[in-house]
């Protein structure tokens, strides 16, 4: 039996059965435009009368840009020295060969590229505006994608190696937006106050046809020979991989017009890619099945039940009417229920069972499989959201921090964290839903020492029972001194194996194993990659890339799964800071050719 997970999280839109304002102004244009339509198409086609048509829209877009202009004043981000390499980097617009390589890089290494995304803002970093109306500012999430890849060349004889690096941003609609006016011009539109941030919305929308960026700095991707970035609120890119050129939207043929899921899955067996994309307005929610060759989309249902979809529906909301009423935008509202539904591959609402489960806030999981009666979930799973409203932060000395984290006191080595720290990291956590009864037994499978994020797999095995994961780890005191999440080490988790650690509240979790780095050294964009002809599911490295803040290096180490707590086998320096993003990933194709 097999499943295929297909949800990290899903933002559960509170709006109920009233229109969105998107859905007024839809109304409202289309009742003037059927009004004086014919009147209108006589208009336009008359040479003269199309010529000051343009000019009234040009001239309108100009007092609406000067009123903008004079009326929000963007400013700056404060930035914390612990923060510092959250800050942007610039383009190099070359590629460099690598020259400085501690260590070995295995023969049995594939040929490939190691590509990370990340946040990294145009204009110097994140921004905040003052108004009349008030304040809003970025959140931490925010910032142009940028994608930082590192090539690993063999020669046709199989012998010595190249190792090359490329960075570049990737060139939305709207980064070239804001590219052609070389200023900020987007109006920050989720963390602030209620009345800016609805103006904002408006101001954007009339100005750009939308309400925020297409940032795309989340993820990378491959499907069909074809490579992808995406983020959670627009379409993906396709991108060159070899020299990161954006070569525009993927809408599947023009069958997807909705935003687009950065954590995709393809089905083992079929090689289709189950996606879903959530939207502030009906439908709230679509699931979509892409064909193996990545050129349309499946419709058909399925009453097969050997092959599911897992949705994870939570209680991190975005809500217009609270905003409206003097509320935040975006809250975690944690009274309220979550649940985890089970969706046939090609089903539809009526055929997904949902089960009631204990409410939670999860980003991202790390395989499903089928056990018997029971479909399995593993994924970390945290009881507050890190990415919620500001709780009356002063974005005039916190701007971009995330605001639950922030703690003034020093970083120390120890700490005891209060349960609202507590509450924000994540552990590593089972699901079981037995599909005959409806129960769901669920709990923690590695404790509360460590907070472990940014789970992966040997890829082989997605949707197949595994005995081995991945994770980051959290370094607490770091992240909560700078108020942003980093990642000081490596965990290996063994599924088929008990802890046995002394000392420790470990009855009935997993094994885990550590790899922490040096001194203030912190990983992102872990992936795994495969060894070339290995036997077992941990035959194969983790790669990640890593800063220290004590000599603002970067560089990529190359760990050895099955000798997971030495050294790393392999580290090699970049030729320049490599700010910390969000997911990496490992594509094995040719380079040499």
């Amino acid at each position: 039996m097999m499943l295929t997970s297909k949800m990290a999280f899903q933002v559960n839109c509170s709006t109920e059965s009233r229109p969105s304002l998107s859905e007024n102004i839809d109304r409202f244009t289309t009742r003037f435009s059927s009004s004086y339509k014919p009147l209108l198409k006589e208009l336009q086609q008359l040479p003269a009368q199309r010529e000051v048509f343009k000019n009234i829209k040009n001239a309108s877009a100009k007092l609406l840009d000067a009123f903008v202009d004079s009326t929000f004043k963007f400013a700056d981000q404060r930035v914390l020295p612990s923060q510092s390499n959250f800050l942007p980097v610039d383009e190099l617009n070359e590629t460099f060969v690598i020259t400085s390589i501690e260590g070995k890089i295995p023969d049995d290494f594939p040929e490939g590229v190691f590509i990370r995304n990340g946040p990294n803002p145009l204009f110097g970093g994140l921004k905040s505006t003052t108004s009349i109306f008030g304040k809003t500012g970025h959140i931490w999430i925010e910032g142009e994608g940028m994608l930082h890849a590192l090539y690993f060349d063999k020669d046709s004889d199989g012998g010595s190696r190249t190792v090359l690096y490329k960075n570049k941003h990737v060139e939305t609609e709207t980064f070239k937006v804001e590219k052609r006016r070389n200023k900020p011009s987007f109006i920050p539109a989720i963390d602030g106050s209620p009345p800016a941030i609805f103006l904002a919305y408006m101001f954007n929308m009339l100005r750009f046809g939308k309400v925020n960026k297409d940032l795309s700095n989340t993820n990378v991707f491959e499907h069909s020979g074809k490579f992808y970035s995406i983020s959670e609120n627009h379409l993906p890119q396709e991108i060159d991989i070899f020299s990161l050129q954006n070569l525009g939207d993927w809408d599947i043929n023009g069958t997807w017009h909705r935003p687009f899921t950065a954590h995709p899955k393809t089905a083992p067996g079929t090689g289709e890619l189950v996606v879903f994309g959530v939207d502030a307005i009906k439908p709230y929610l679509e699931v979509g099945v892409v064909s193996a060759d990545g050129k349309r989309l499946v419709h058909k249902a399925d009453l097969k039940l050997d092959r599911y979809n897992v949705i994870f529906d939570l209680p991190l909301t975005i809500d217009i009417l609270r905003l409206i009423k003097g509320g935040p935008l975006l809250k975690y509202e944690k009274e309220k229920y979550a649940r985890i539904g089970v969706m046939p591959r090609y089903g539809d609402a009526e055929s997904t069972r949902w089960f009631e489960v204990e409410p939670n806030c999860t980003f991202h999981i790390l395989n499903c499989f089928e056990e018997g009666d029971e479909v399995v979930v593993w994924g970390c799973r945290s009881l507050d959201s890190i990415i919620s409203e500001s709780y009356g932060m002063d974005l005039d000395k916190s701007e971009w921090i995330s605001g639950r984290l922030r703690s003034k006191g020093p970083v120390q080595q120890y700490t005891t964290f209060s349960s609202n720290d507590e509450l924000l990291f994540s552990r590593f956590y089972e699901w079981r839903l037995n599909m005959k009864t409806g129960e769901v037994t669920e709990g923690n499978l590695t404790g509360t020492k460590f907070s472990l994020e940014f789970p992966m797999i040997n890829p082989s095995f997605s949707g197949f029972k595994n005995k081995y994961g991945y994770t980051q780890m959290v370094h607490e005191p770091a992240s909560i001194s700078s108020g942003m999440p980093k990642f000081g080490g490596l965990a290996k988790l063994c599924f088929d194996e008990t802890s046995s650690k002394e000392g420790e509240q470990s009855e009935g979790h997993i094994k885990v194993e550590y790899h922490e780095f040096e001194g203030n050294t912190f990983c992102t964009g872990s992936a795994f990659v495969p060894k070339e002809g290995g036997l077992e599911e941990d035959d194969g490295w983790i790669i990640t890339f890593v800063h220290d803040e004590d000599t603002n290096t970067s560089k990529v180490y190359i760990i050895d799964t099955k000798n997971f707590t030495s050294e790393p086998v392999a580290k090699i320096t970049l030729p320049c800071r490599v700010p910390y993003g969000f997911h990496g990933a490992f594509m094995p194709v040719p380079i040499h050719k």
